[in-house]
């Protein structure tokens, strides 16, 4: 494909996501289901074109004057991927292309406005009703940590000790040109891909389907390691979802003691026994909401519950640009009911003397600090523990929990606090 006939495609994408209320996968799933002669570089420079400008939808659109999905494009190949003038208005003049460029949105391109002048919202590209929520957690930094969250995130993975080492999986993809990750003994880090190009094919690697590693944001990976020393321990996941987390509980366990991983939905954990079989987990026992009263013979026995409640995802944006402009305050609010849901049923499991670790991947204080204050008002018997990874010390608050961002840690948007029942 020419230029200007990948630029009509995302911009075709966008405009189909807005028309059809579609999520940026499904978009960019349907128009490659109809251009069977795209190839992987077409599909990578169409996907990176569309993520890129959902990235930074507002800023874009600032830049140019305009709210059409036309000129985001266009500014993101002018002002993000810094193609010369001229080779835009050759993409966008071409016979597939989406119409020569006018004298205004030439203009804008020359010339582009100073984002130091535009709101803040604008700025950090995020909704305006997001502002007021976002003051109380980052104050005047707000701009800055949320343009972070609009950068491309790199690909993270963790050596599984179970199977393989450090060592072993950085010369295996040294390909792929892998470094040590910091704050974690076992994390690996591969460079975010240029925009027009497909991330790293770390899956597609021997040692993956071998089980050496998964991947896994820094954040994530950290988020896990709250659970602190549990060789040997009695551990509940109580929303395994995709069991990412589980897995990186079970490297942490070794195979010693017993982890429980739950979910109220099935289907969110119907790939977790294919991961845990490839990734050489033995103890761990999956529990299924279609099973009568799966939990009873837990209740008040763990020495660890681990909570990944649901969320807004906000600390994903990176990854999922599309969800921030989909979030509205009824989701929020939805999420919130969901948490505390879930955290006052988890609970009674944790045996006194016991650790309750919460995570979200949200940078929101209402799924977070608040969501906390709020399961202590009403269960007095759980105090905050310490955060137990001695690396990330720098950012944990004055409150005791872990907030880590993309600015301040180099990591996708995590919330952690760790609890401890009274015995």
């Amino acid at each position: 494909m020419r230029d200007g006939g990948k630029l009509s495609a995302a911009i075709g994408v966008l405009d189909d996501m807005e028309t059809r209320h579609r999520p940026a996968h499904m978009a960019l799933k349907h128009w490659g289901e109809g251009a069977r002669y795209a190839g992987s570089k077409d599909r990578a420079f169409v996907s990176g074109l569309v993520l890129d400008t959902l990235r930074h939808r507002r800023s874009l659109a600032f830049a140019m004057g305009e709210e059409t999905n036309r000129a985001r494009c266009l500014a993101t190949l002018s002002l993000l991927w810094s193609w010369d003038l001229d080779r835009v208005q050759a993409a966008a003049s071409d016979e597939h292309g989406p119409g020569a460029m006018s004298d205004v949105e030439r203009a804008a391109l020359q010339m582009p406005v100073d984002l130091a002048t535009a709101p803040t919202p604008v700025q950090g590209d995020y909704p305006d009703w997001l502002d007021e929520h976002l003051v109380g957690v980052f104050g005047d930094t707000r701009g800055a940590q949320m343009a972070a969250l609009a950068a491309r995130a790199p690909v993270d993975l963790r050596v599984n000790t179970i199977k393989s080492n450090l060592d072993h999986v950085l010369k295996v993809l040294s390909a792929l040109s892998p470094q040590p990750a910091p704050f974690l003994p076992n994390a690996i880090r591969l460079p975010a891909p240029a925009a027009a190009e497909r991330s790293a094919p770390a899956e597609s690697a021997p040692a993956f389907e071998k089980g050496a590693f998964e991947i896994q944001d820094l954040g994530s990976q950290i988020a896990a390691a709250c659970a602190g020393d549990i060789k040997g321990k009695q551990v509940l996941d109580f929303c395994a979802g995709g069991g990412g987390k589980t897995l990186a509980l079970a490297a942490a366990m070794g195979n010693s003691g017993q982890l429980y991983a739950y979910d109220s939905d099935a289907r969110r954990m119907k790939d977790t026994v294919v991961r845990s079989q490839r990734a050489g987990v033995r103890n761990l026992q999956i529990l299924s909401p279609m099973q009568t009263d799966p939990l009873a013979a837990l209740m008040g026995r763990m020495d660890l519950v681990f909570v990944d409640a649901p969320c807004t995802g906000s600390g994903t944006w990176r990854r999922h640009p599309d969800t921030k402009w989909r979030l509205t305050t009824q989701q929020l609010e939805a999420r919130i009911v969901e948490q505390d849901k879930v955290l006052s049923e988890a609970a009674p499991y944790v045996k006194p003397g016991g650790r309750l670790v919460y995570v979200t991947c949200s940078v929101l204080a209402e799924e977070n600090e608040d969501r906390i204050a709020a399961f202590r008002a009403a269960h007095p018997d759980f105090d905050i523990a310490a955060i137990p990874v001695e690396s990330v010390a720098d950012f944990v608050s004055s409150q005791g929990f872990l907030r880590l961002t993309p600015l301040t840690a180099g990591t996708d948007g995590f919330f952690t606090a760790v609890l401890i029942r009274q015995g």
